[in-house]
């Protein structure tokens, strides 16, 4: 039976790249040893991190005067390592849920920030739209995609003063106008490689504007000079991002990957609006492509559990939705083909008439 992961992350990887880093584990590039006993200041590994960036920026287009970082550890660390580096007085943070929550409390502890909305009063169901940002803010930080509540930005913010944006799990899924941005960061455990690694876009010129000082390993421009080997990088995570990012050229760059995504989500969602058992959690317009989130409808809710134990049956796991929220979630980022999302709604589908008799 064909599986289909809809894990929040780690998250399901394009076969193609799975067994092309496990064969690089075994041994790389006929060389007779593991791509994890390579040096990463060797001749064989430099190269695949220069590629790496390159791509990056290529797949997303990103200007001159911007650099592409790949650094250990997940998006958590940048919490803190975004106001370290950027903010000088004031901060500006939008609140759409559990990892932008976090993020401004990181936040605080380097300077006054303002909140300026937040989609709590609805349980992060919706992206606010009409708030006021600060002009004299350095930054206005916003979480793309929220994985918990399954919320999106699907386009960039129209903002007066430059964007920072916590892009784990939407990133490479759709065009990202970067200029817009100081700082674009995220963990890489979604839409680009294994845990373990964090990928980093910042303008250059956004650094070095404030006063204190900041440990070397928190320094973006030390990581800048150092092209992300200021410390050991995480090598094999690097190699798998590389070759997801060759996939994703491959199949055609972002704008197909943006255009995949819209196809699965839709296929998604018809079939929650249809389907008596179940309903949504997002607002309409804010609906992610990346996870989709739902619960069983009223009535229904005892067999939430019998539901999960249908998929499973059916080659569908990991929709359990987040601890936090309950219901179910299915991650749908760039890997997952559209059988996948298919397999599903069918799922979905048999098990009403299961239920209905």
């Amino acid at each position: 039976m064909i599986k289909y992961n809809f894990n929040a992350g780690p998250s399901m990887l394009p076969r193609e790249v799975v067994e092309q880093t496990a064969a690089a584990v075994l041994d790389y590039d006929g060389k007779g040893l593991s791509l994890m006993e390579l040096s990463h200041r060797s001749a064989e590994f430099k190269p695949i991190l220069d590629e790496a960036r390159a791509l990056m920026k290529e797949l997303l287009d990103v200007p001159a005067g911007y650099e592409v970082l790949f650094l250990g550890g997940g998006a958590s660390m940048h919490f803190c390592m975004v106001p370290f580096n950027l903010l000088a007085k004031k901060a500006a943070y939008l609140n759409t849920g559990t990892w932008a929550s976090k993020a401004i409390k990181e936040a605080r502890l380097f300077g006054e920030v303002v909140e300026v909305a937040s989609s709590a009063d609805k349980a992060f169901s919706y992206i606010p739209k009409d708030f006021t940002v600060p002009a004299d803010a350095d930054y206005l930080h916003v979480t793309s995609n929220n994985t918990i509540y399954g919320t999106q930005l699907r386009r960039d913010i129209d903002s007066p003063v430059s964007l920072v944006a916590d892009m784990s799990s939407d990133i490479l899924s759709r065009p990202v106008d970067v200029s817009k941005y100081s700082c674009i960061y995220g963990g890489a455990q979604k839409n680009l490689a294994q845990s373990g690694l964090s990928f980093v876009i910042v303008k250059e010129d956004a650094l070095g504007r404030v006063g204190r000082a900041i440990p070397s390993i928190l320094d973006y421009r030390v990581h800048i000079a150092n092209g992300s080997m200021f410390n050991t990088p995480p090598t094999l995570p690097i190699y798998t991002a590389l070759c997801n990012l060759r996939w994703v050229k491959a199949q055609g760059g972002v704008p197909e990957m943006e255009r995949r995504a819209a196809e699965r989500a839709a296929v998604v969602y018809d079939e929650i609006e249809r389907n008596a058992l179940f309903c949504g959690t997002a607002a309409e317009e804010d609906r992610s492509y990346m996870n989709i989130d739902f619960v069983m409808a009223p009535g229904y809710e005892a067999l939430e559990g019998g539901f999960i134990d249908f998929a499973v049956s059916r080659g569908v796991v990991a929709i359990k939705g987040h601890r936090s929220v309950g219901g179910f979630r299915a991650s749908c980022y760039n890997a997952m083909p559209l059988e996948g999302a298919r397999t599903l709604a069918t799922c979905m589908k048999d098990f009403e008439k299961k239920v209905q008799g």
